[in-house]
């Protein structure tokens, strides 16, 4: 099922507005292998862009080797790519992508608002229009601070929960990481949830609260069978 809107998204994941029709050039590329459903750094370049401060860059580029989405933020910038489509988590309950982040921020504190910055992450939103402050999301990142493994409470919005995939500069700079997630069981463990389904994703890489550039390469995104 392919839910055609567009849904607005302020920073603290509070979604309202009015719906558009805006996925036809992001669908129409869509490879689905069985029962998997892959996004590719091609796909992903069409997704809407959404603008919280200034705009992040995004580019379709050939980096090693492969294709990716190379984010770069400076300026004090925070805007993402969004997708809204349902996600029946029932049939691919799993999340699987690859980034690259080769440089992290130093000294700041995730936990708020000041330091609310990531290189890389990945969004997936159980979004409800009406009672908006049912909407839930989950955000899987690249920590500067944190370490890796924890989890916390946006410091914006508590709706919105926290997941260190990774933290601080990769060790070998120039190397992708590969990373996996239930989110049939993270939305359970993380929101008290049983959902059979989700309604967004998006990818985000934000410097507006520090200040700082940074830069992070995404791959493909894959939603997966158990």
């Amino acid at each position: 099922m392919v839910n055609c809107q567009l849904p607005t998204i302020s920073k603290c994941l509070t979604l309202t507005g009015p719906a558009a029709c805006a996925l036809m050039l992001a669908l129409a590329s869509l490879q689905v292998y069985g029962e998997d459903i892959v996004f590719t750094p091609g796909d992903i370049i069409d997704w809407e862009p959404h603008s919280f401060a200034g705009e992040t860059r995004y580019e379709l580029v050939e980096v090693d080797g492969r294709s990716a989405v190379h984010a770069i933020c400076e300026g004090g910038t925070a805007s993402g790519l969004f997708l809204q489509d349902d996600v029946d988590l029932n049939a691919t309950p799993v999340v699987e992508w690859e980034w690259r982040v080769d440089d992290t921020f130093s000294g700041n504190d995730e936990t708020t608002r000041a330091g609310d910055d990531y290189p890389a992450r990945i969004y997936a939103v159980d979004e409800h229009r009406i009672r908006i402050w049912s909407t839930r999301a989950l955000n899987y990142v690249w920590a500067s601070e944190k370490a890796q493994g924890s989890d916390w409470a946006n410091a914006y919005q508590r709706r919105a929960h926290m997941v260190a995939m990774q933290s601080g500069p990769s060790e070998a700079p120039g190397t992708w990481v590969t990373e996996r997630r239930n989110l049939k069981e993270d939305f359970q463990r993380f929101h008290g949830r049983d959902l059979d389904r989700i309604n967004a994703f998006a990818i985000m890489t934000d410097c507006d609260d520090i200040g700082e550039p940074i830069e992070a390469w995404y791959g493909e995104i894959r939603l997966m069978a158990e």
